[in-house]
């Protein structure tokens, strides 16, 4: 059973697979253009888009999900200023090691820095956003309404 379903599965990666190298052939003169067929099984026409003008690059540190919400979180602070991680955990329902690995991974890209200290005994880390990681948020929301703008202000 596992195996015809694999079988059925692969069959449509490969005809996705196909459609997709299809539409990046007419979309190869600098414009695209297709069908697309709604889950009813009506067929829309799917507008031309000009693809004339290069579209932005997305950061790809920022672009996932998780890290996209910590540095939104994290620019709201006025500059300097630094949040708790169980306060950041909670403020972004995730978990204590899932947060953890987001916030190195823009640690060692250089948009956030980390603070441990002690209140008392008790262990507490701190997360800012640098100011590179500042200037990388916003070239990031520049683009991503570059995108907007290009697709007609969807």
């Amino acid at each position: 059973m596992a195996d015809v379903l694999h079988r059925r599965l692969g069959g449509r990666r490969q005809r996705a697979r196909r459609a997709a190298r299809r539409r990046l052939a007419r979309a190869a003169d600098g414009r695209a253009a297709g069908r697309r067929v709604h889950p009813r099984g009506r067929v829309a026409e799917v507008a031309l888009v000009s693809t004339e003008q290069p579209l932005p690059e997305l950061d790809p540190v920022i672009h996932a999900q998780a890290r996209l919400r910590v540095v939104a979180a994290l620019n709201v602070l006025p500059e300097g200023d630094e949040m708790a991680f169980n306060s950041m955990k909670e403020l972004l329902g995730m978990t204590a090691g899932n947060l953890s690995v987001h916030l190195t991974k823009l640690e060692d890209a250089g948009y956030v820095r980390i603070t441990k200290t002690h209140r008392g005994r008790t262990p507490v880390t701190y997360a800012a956003l640098t100011k590179r990681g500042r200037l990388a948020f916003e070239d990031y929301t520049k683009a991503i309404r570059a995108l907007l703008d290009n697709a007609g202000g969807v």
